[in-house]
């Protein structure tokens, strides 16, 4: 019997799949039970959801470590279906396309995929390289730029319960209106609020088609489960909300509604991007 309880012991041993130390230290926390968790119960949990959001500071180094490494955590313990990224657009899908399809990547892969500058290439450029390299597709989920123009020009309807709730709304005008330092004139804030529902409506609608288990990488504000694309998600259908995986500095306020999960990565220096905004424009 000890011989057979041995064995057993072995085979569990064998049958979990323990991933490499993560790159980053920090706080991880189930935000519905208040739990904290090692980086492989995280992995445990992310491994079973079809669809997973991770939300990120889009200037934090080390959230694109994080991503990376559970990008390579998640393939590990399971195949990974897809990879939706927020700074990809829909005329830059053919390029992408063309570049899983080489024998070897670009010598130039940020000129060959027509890589936008206002996304940091040394932050991003990693996880691109990884997911060009893997079987499964790399997909556009934003907006291209004449999209974008159309939408602020003549808003279009939009669908939807949940999405159109006067709670997302104002929730997401303050947003718009304090990311722009309160110098952002009355008049264009309905323009600038459509723009951003847009945009979460696109990536809900990509993740929602993208084979699964999918991953979407998107700044904070889309990542969201009370204003952003899960929302849109839900409004288009999907049977189940997807998990919410928030990566935020220490210091930042995050609960429940927000996400399922968030770590908690060290605080960086903060930018004055208001000293910038005030002097475009002019103030």
């Amino acid at each position: 019997m000890r011989g057979l309880w041995l064995l057993a012991l072995v085979v569990l041993a064998g049958c979990q799949h323990v991933v490499a130390p993560p790159p980053v230290n920090g706080e991880i926390r189930d935000l519905r039970s208040g739990q904290l968790l090692t980086a492989q119960e995280l992995i445990d949990r992310l491994a079973a959801p079809e669809r997973l959001i991770i939300g990120e500071q889009h200037d934090n180094a080390d959230h694109h470590a994080v991503q990376l490494w559970l990008l390579q955590s998640l393939g590990e313990r399971r195949p990974q279906g897809s990879l939706s990224l927020e700074m990809l657009t829909p005329d830059q899908q053919p390029n992408v396309d063309a570049q899983r399809q080489s024998a070897s990547p670009a010598a130039d892969l940020p000129a060959a995929l027509a890589w936008q500058d206002g996304w940091d290439w040394n932050l991003y450029g990693p996880i691109v390289r990884f997911a060009l390299a893997q079987p499964y597709p790399l997909l556009a989920a934003n907006l291209d730029d004449g999209e974008i123009r159309a939408v602020y020009r003549k808003p279009p309807g939009l669908s939807g319960e949940r999405s159109n709730a006067d709670s997302v709304k104002t929730t997401l005008l303050e947003q718009i209106s304090d990311s722009h330092c309160g110098l952002l004139p009355k008049s264009q804030m309905p323009a600038m609020l459509a723009v951003q529902q847009q945009r979460d409506r696109r990536m809900a609608q990509r993740l929602l088609a993208a084979p699964t288990p999918a991953m979407l990488l998107a700044g904070a504000w889309h990542a969201r489960k009370d204003v952003g694309v899960p929302v849109h998600l839900l409004d288009l259908g999907a049977a189940q909300a997807p998990t919410v995986l928030m990566l935020a500095e220490q210091g930042s306020e995050m609960t429940a509604a927000m996400a399922d999960y968030v770590w908690y990565t060290p605080a960086t220096p903060k930018q004055d991007y208001c000293k910038q905004m005030r002097k475009q424009f002019g103030k």
